[in-house]
């Protein structure tokens, strides 16, 4: 994945990928939203700053198990797959594409013949975090559609600390999308799409049918350099490698020669059929030929479980997007900005944009008196109705505005939280 921030992590997977990319390991939990539970903060009045907020990503820069152990300690090797960011010393994870049973062309790798069953299945991921009343792109990465439903697998380590994920399918469009579950430790990742409309799903292929040799191709959204995805073919170098570092390790991997850049990771590698049979993850600084996915075979419990909400190792909960304050704390100046009068009551005082919140309508000075139909009696009433509820649950939000009642429907989205 490329960062578009400025940290420099020292080893990245093969995700977004973006200006100046650097990213960190993904051997930490995702970053967290700002502060207030369930979208509501309790600062006021300015946001907090993304840079200081935003969980930092621990470096991995283990070594490789498995016959390469030598290489990497002798190169002082770390993971280089990651998403693009803005810095310099981006290094990617590699995907790797098993050659099939029987190629789509008949003879051979057809590359022409693949891409147009598989390019219509890949996307490009961009992440965004709130700053002020702006939306910052800080990092990019790579996906791949798996259902008709509009579920899109990628890394966890892609879609970590992004307070808005934007999808850009083959077609031209770009998607808002939300975090359905992640499995840090072993660097998946679900996020749902808001446009399930003439979606390709991508085929999923077995990675234990590959062999040592076959044919495979990676694809992905590769620095960040264009619309297009870039594809680089290769073989199968070796079959369940480990990579660990001391901290962080992944299992189940495909090694790969075939090219891998920041920008890639969450990206699809598939076998001379068009099928995934991994999904690219890391790759090695400053090595040649070296790249890794996981494979497909051991993410396919992954998708069911986070899926179905069972044995998430990071929790995801419902996210409004505002922070509110009781009037009675508000100092008057605070107040008088706010146009507020008395003593009673919540007033709305951020609205993060392009959360619910924004889309629904609510706005700064806002006073909150019911949201899904509960009396709001303090900021505490919005964060345990949003806590309850799922993402995607459609919540309505009644608002005083400038004497008139109003009610605000907001279709919630989601953020990650840590569990313990």
């Amino acid at each position: 994945m490329t960062n578009l921030s400025d940290e420099t992590p020292s080893w990245t997977p093969a995700g977004p990928a973006a200006p100046n990319a650097g990213w960190n390991a993904p051997s930490g939990l995702p970053g967290q939203p700002p502060s207030g539970g369930a979208g509501v903060p309790s600062t006021f009045p300015p946001p907090p700053d993304p840079k200081t907020t935003r969980r930092s990503r621990p470096a991995l820069t283990g070594a490789i198990a498995g016959g390469v152990v030598g290489l990497l300690v002798a190169g002082g090797v770390g993971f280089a797959a990651g998403r693009a960011g803005s810095d310099d010393t981006v290094t990617t994870r590699t995907q790797v594409v098993q050659a099939a049973p029987a190629s789509l062309g008949g003879e051979g790798l057809d590359i022409r013949t693949l891409l147009d069953r598989v390019t219509p299945s890949v996307v490009s991921i961009r992440l965004g975090q709130a700053s002020g009343s702006k939306v910052v792109d800080f990092a990019a990465g790579s996906g791949v559609v798996i259902s008709d439903d509009g579920l899109v697998l990628t890394n966890a380590h892609v879609v970590a600390g992004a307070d808005v994920i934007n999808v850009h399918l083959s077609d031209g469009r770009t998607i808002r999308a939300d975090l359905v579950g992640t499995a840090p430790s072993h660097d998946v990742a679900l996020v749902r799409l808001r446009d399930t409309k003439d979606l390709t799903p991508a085929r999923l292929g077995s990675s234990a049918a590959m062999q040592v040799g076959d044919q495979v191709v990676a694809i992905g959204n590769a620095l960040a350099l264009g619309d297009a995805p870039t594809v680089t073919t290769g073989i199968v170098s070796a079959k369940d490698r480990t990579l660990d570092d001391g901290e962080a390790t992944l299992t189940n991997l495909l090694q790969t020669d075939a090219a891998i850049n920041h920008g890639n990771s969450g990206g699809p590698l598939v076998n001379a059929a068009g099928e995934v049979i991994g999904i690219n993850t890391a790759g090695i600084p400053n090595a040649e030929n070296l790249g890794f996915a996981i494979q497909i075979d051991a993410v396919k419990p992954l998708i069911e479980q986070l899926k179905s909400g069972s044995g998430k190792e990071v929790q995801v909960e419902a996210f409004l997007g505002i922070a509110s304050e009781s009037i009675s704390d508000l100092t008057a100046e605070e107040a008088s900005q706010l146009g507020v009068q008395g003593q009673h009551g919540v007033v709305v005082v951020n609205v993060q944009p392009q959360s619910a919140a924004a889309d629904a309508g609510l706005k700064v000075g806002d006073l909150l008196r019911k949201v899904d139909g509960k009396a709001v009696a303090g900021p505490e009433t919005v964060r345990d109705v949003i806590r309850s509820s799922k993402p995607g649950t459609i919540v309505t939000v009644q608002v005083e505005r400038a004497g008139k009642l109003s009610n605000l429907r907001a279709k919630l989205g989601s953020h990650i939280v840590t569990t313990g």
